[in-house]
């Protein structure tokens, strides 16, 4: 890992593992992108760059054969000439638009910055770009880090006023750069509510393709993140560029097909219903972006976004430690539970592999619904006499941890919290705030509703033997108003709120270092790298179906890695599709992330009872794969009617196929896997199949899977080298 200056072409030289990232200052002092992908030589770059007038316009005393419109940037400007997407966009004094955001200097850090209020990666050397408008003293600050292990770049922006004049920015994204041509394709992920992160793939063209969020969250509909791909790439060939958002509020993300041949990508912030005033002396903070390049397709991305969030994000007392087995009773007993039925629970899991018991929703308050009681985090003493000692100790007793939900960041209209502060709810004054299952969000942007929040949920986890909590989040914002900001501030409500939830997640989550922190979002509708920081673990999606969870889990994976994903095994007919699917199916699908349970134990037969016992104790062998693992899609369920994953030991030594087949069809071909990812000298045993094969012909030749009678059928193969 390196970041080189070449002083004689004014060229940056960035070398990560396996990858170089370079730009140059150019005769106009912009900071000009040269490139991005496999590791190079350090040679002089600049005979790439673009250089003609046609019908352009000239910078501000620049020669003719400039102009900004064709310079690959590093952070694009509005209003000089360059009629690209902009990366951001002040209002000054006078209210022109303009800036011309020049090289002025740069240092080279020998250790990455934490950022202020938000999260981040962790990293090495860093370079700090310095770009000044020396007209209005506005500037930008370029933050860019390299990784040694993983081929990613963290990249920021700090936008800050050096002038003497407030200045309004419109626009503030937390990067730019040009992918060289347009033979590409954006690959995106989209959904809703049980249908999480579903792959789509659009051809760059001329003009804009965007993903955004427009919700005060990160989304289910949109995830913050999206690839430049090859066209024709998959999952072991093609270039891939990859850009994943660590931010959690309203987002967007472009590709711009130009009229110089090349593809733009930006984004970071959303810009619409947005405005931030800098005052003289100072700063915004953009979100980071993290770009991950392969020449090995899109699984190669895939594995470099992997690695870099579970080496450099995800809290490292949690990220590779043995998760939590859990059971949780919400699609058992919904609201509908005292405790002589939670003992039950308790007692027909213990002995399975189960470890932890999760008590969900309901727990609190006047809550025997969900119209009441949300934000009085106070023990409900009809369900639960005694409070919730009793339970808490009933289950350590078994050997067992116990696990809590809360939904912090919300209220009930009928609450005690509401009633006494109807204020904290958003909402504007003389308008009736719009409803979300039955309540309302919480203003995070104002300090005394997050003192607020924080201490009546930390008044349960100081004063209980808590080991896990679920923490959920089930509606988007609306109003997006708050009122402790004056009026002409209220459109920078949706990242101020995202500065509160993070302040939320450090004083909980940080403040108790030894309770696991589950995120969820009504599912997975706030699955993003910026949680994951907090979140060891996200719930994927509620819908728990084996067969919808092929492709929840595989579009997920396109960014995170399994470790992120919570996945649970539960009843039949399933509580969200009705598909009854085999009781070993939803367990090899579950066991590929933190697996769990989300049904009731009493119910189950003898027999189901043994196979969890089979289903956790194989968990639990294979789980250091889930956790570190190299991650290998090998048949895509979107396309066709397999699934596969391959997950291999980083040392290669050890692996394991999951494979499962949507229907039997008539006639049906003969399924080869074409395995990936194995050591092609090391010879490998599947002793389930007699196989004893080197990895070359493993990866070459394939296997044929032995699946079951019937539909939704699945195996898993341990693949071990001698």
């Amino acid at each position: 890992m390196a970041i080189v200056y070449q002083a004689e072409t004014k060229t940056f030289f960035l070398d990560g593992a396996g990858v170089t990232y370079a730009f140059c200052i150019n005769e106009a002092g912009y900071a000009e992108h040269l490139y991005w992908g496999t590791a190079i030589p350090h040679d002089d770059l600049r005979y790439t760059c673009a250089r003609w007038q046609l019908w352009q316009i000239t910078p501000p005393g620049q020669d003719e054969t400039a102009t900004y419109q064709s310079y690959a940037p590093e952070l694009a400007f509005f209003g000089t000439g360059d009629y690209r997407e902009p990366a951001v966009l002040p209002v000054n004094e006078a209210g022109d638009r303009l800036c011309e955001l020049l090289y002025a200097s740069h240092e080279i850090l020998p250790a990455k910055p934490a950022m202020a209020g938000m999260p981040s990666m962790e990293g090495g050397e860093t370079l700090v770009l310095h770009l000044l408008d020396s007209i209005t003293g506005f500037a930008a600050d370029l933050y860019y880090t390299v990784y040694d292990d993983c081929g990613v770049i963290a990249r920021r922006v700090v936008y800050r006023n050096t002038g003497n004049t407030p200045v309004i920015l419109r626009r503030a994204y937390s990067f730019s750069m040009e992918v060289p041509g347009q033979d590409y394709e954006v690959l995106t992920l989209y959904g809703n509510w049980a249908a999480e992160r579903r792959i789509q793939r659009t051809p760059v063209h001329h003009g804009v393709v965007a993903v955004d969020s427009k919700l005060g969250m990160s989304s289910n509909v949109l995830n913050p993140f999206l690839a430049v791909v090859e066209t024709g790439a998959d999952e072991l060939s093609g270039e891939a560029f990859g850009f994943s958002l660590v931010y959690s509020s309203s987002f967007v993300l472009k590709a711009q097909g130009t009229s110089f041949g090349n593809a733009l990508v930006t984004g970071g912030i959303q810009d619409f219903d947005f405005s931030w005033t800098l005052d003289a002396g100072e700063e915004l903070e953009t979100p980071e972006i993290v770009m991950a390049y392969s020449d090995e397709g899109i699984g190669g991305m895939s594995r470099a976004f992997h690695r870099a969030f579970r080496e450099h994000l995800i809290n490292k007392r949690y990220v590779k430690a043995s998760r939590p087995i859990v059971i949780n009773n919400w699609e058992a007993t919904y609201f509908d539970f005292d405790l002589p039925k939670l003992k039950a629970f308790v007692d027909t899991a213990q002995g399975t592999g189960i470890d932890t018991f999760v008590l969900d929703d309901g727990w609190f308050g006047k809550r025997d619904d969900d119209t009441s009681g949300l934000g009085d985090w106070v023990v409900n003493g009809q369900k639960l006499e005694g409070g919730l000692t009793p339970l808490i100790d009933y289950v350590h007793s078994k050997g067992m941890k116990f696990g809590l939900w809360f939904e912090p960041e919300m209220v009930n209209e009928d609450s005690d919290l509401f009633r006494a502060h109807p204020d904290y709810a958003i909402g504007v004054p003389g308008r009736q705030r719009c409803y979300g299952r039955h309540q309302y969000v919480l203003d995070l942007t104002r300090q005394e509703v997050r003192d607020c929040i924080v201490e009546s949920v930390n008044a349960i986890l100081h004063t209980h033997a808590i080991d896990y909590v679920k923490w959920d989040f089930n509606r988007p914002v609306a109003e997006f108003y708050s009122l402790g900001r004056e009026a002409g501030r209220q459109a920078e409500f949706a990242h101020r709120f995202a500065l509160g939830l993070y302040d939320l997640c450090r004083r909980i989550v940080e403040g108790n270092p030894d309770i696991i922190f589950e995120g969820c979002s009504g599912g997975g509708a706030r699955f993003d790298p910026a949680m994951l920081a907090y979140f060891s673990q996200i719930w994927t999606s509620d819908d728990s179906d084996a067969e919808e969870r092929t492709r929840i889990q595989y579009g997920t994976s396109l960014v995170y890695p399994l470790s992120a994903m919570s996945c649970h095994v539960s009843v039949c007919p399933n509580h969200q599709t009705g598909r009854t699917t085999p009781f070993a199916t939803r367990g090899h699908i579950a066991s590929l992330g933190a697996t769990g349970y989300e049904l009731d134990p009493t119910r189950l037969s003898v027999e189901e009872l043994e196979q969890v016992r089979q289903q956790t104790a194989a968990y639990r062998e294979t789980e250091a794969l889930v956790l570190e693992g190299d991650l290998y899609r090998l048949d895509d369920p979107f396309t066709g009617n397999y699934f596969s994953f391959l997950t291999v030991s980083p040392d290669k030594t050890q692996a394991k196929l999951t494979a499962y087949r949507r229907l039997v069809e008539p006639l049906q071909e003969v399924k080869r896997i074409r395995l990936a990812g194995l050591a092609p000298d090391k010879t490998y045993t599947i002793p389930a199949l007699g196989i004893r094969a080197t990895g070359a012909t493993l990866m070459r030749v394939g296997l044929i899977p032995v699946f079951g009678e019937g539909d939704f059928q699945s195996v898993q193969y341990m693949i071990t080298a001698e």
